[in-house]
C-alpha cells in the first residue's frame, strides 16, 4: 500500500482579491504560507514520509510544496514541476475580478464558465498579451498544446497522461507520492482516482492549504482518504 497525498496550494494573492488567475504566476498570500507551512506540520504529525514530489511550473505551487516539504524535514527528496499540473486556464477571464465579470457578463453566464464540466471560458489567442504562448516556460511545447483557455473536461485530458506516466508507476512501485497543485488541477485527478461522475464533481471543493491523504492499493485503487486537520 502506498500513501498519495494532494496539497492545493495556499491562499493566492489573486484569491484574496477574489481575481481568476489560471495560469497567470501570482505569489502566495501572508496568509497562503501560513497555510502552507500549517499543512507540512499536519504531514509530520502523521508521520508521512515521502518518496516523490510533484508540483506545477507556477510559483504558487512550487513555493506551498517547498513549505510543506521543509515543514516535514523533506526538503530533500526529489521534485518534479510539469506544466500539466497547472491551475485550468481561465482564458480570457484571467485577471478579471469575479464579481466585476459577472456584472459585466451575467452571473448565470460566469458560473457557468466556472463551474461547467465542459464548457469553455472566452479564450485568448496565442497572440494575446497574457498568453501562455509567450512565456518561455512553455517555449519546448508544441503550440498546439498550450491552451487559450479550458474547461475542467479539458484539464483533466492534460493532467491524465502526467498520472499515468509518472504518478500511477511511483505509487504501483508502493513509493509515497506528495502532489501539490491547484484546484482544479486536483480535482480533475480527484474525478479520475476516484470514479467521480462529469455531474458530482462539479460539487467538489478543495480548500487550500489542506492535505488530503489517500491509501493506495496495488490496483491503483482508493482504500482510505482522510483530509488532515478536518477537525482542527
Amino acid at each position: 500500500m502506498a500513501k498519495l497525498v494532494f496539497v492545493r496550494h495556499g491562499q493566492s494573492e489573486w484569491n484574496l482579491s477574489n481575481q481568476f488567475t489560471g495560469w497567470v504566476d501570482v505569489d502566495l498570500s501572508e496568509e497562503g504560507v501560513k497555510q502552507a507551512k500549517n499543512a507540512g506540520k499536519l504531514i509530520a504529525e502523521a508521520g508521512i514520509q515521502f518518496d516523490q514530489a510533484y508540483t506545477s511550473v507556477l510559483k504558487r505551487a512550487i513555493k506551498t510544496l517547498d513549505y510543506v516539504l521543509d515543514e516535514s524535514d523533506q526538503l530533500w527528496i526529489p521534485v518534479t514541476k510539469s506544466w500539466r499540473l497547472n491551475e485550468r486556464h481561465y482564458g480570457a477571464l484571467q485577471g478579471q475580478n469575479k464579481a466585476e465579470a459577472a456584472e459585466k457578463f451575467g452571473k448565470e453566464q460566469v458560473h457557468i464558465w466556472r463551474r461547467s464540466y465542459d464548457v469553455l471560458p472566452p479564450l485568448l489567442d496565442a497572440n494575446d498579451a497574457g498568453s501562455a504562448a509567450k512565456d518561455r516556460r512553455y517555449a519546448d511545447l508544441d503550440p498546439k498544446a498550450i491552451p487559450g483557455g479550458e474547461n475542467l473536461k479539458v484539464t483533466l485530458e492534460r493532467v491524465i497522461p502526467f498520472w499515468q506516466d509518472h504518478i500511477a508507476p511511483k505509487l504501483l512501485d508502493n513509493k509515497n507520492v506528495i502532489v501539490a497543485a491547484h484546484g482544479n488541477s486536483l480535482r480533475a485527478l480527484t474525478k479520475y482516482i476516484e470514479g467521480i461522475s462529469d455531474e458530482d464533481i462539479m460539487n467538489v471543493e478543495i480548500a487550500t492549504g489542506q492535505p488530503i491523504v489517500y491509501d493506495i492499493d496495488s490496483d491503483l485503487n482508493v482504500l482510505d482518504k482522510v483530509k488532515l486537520g478536518e477537525d482542527k
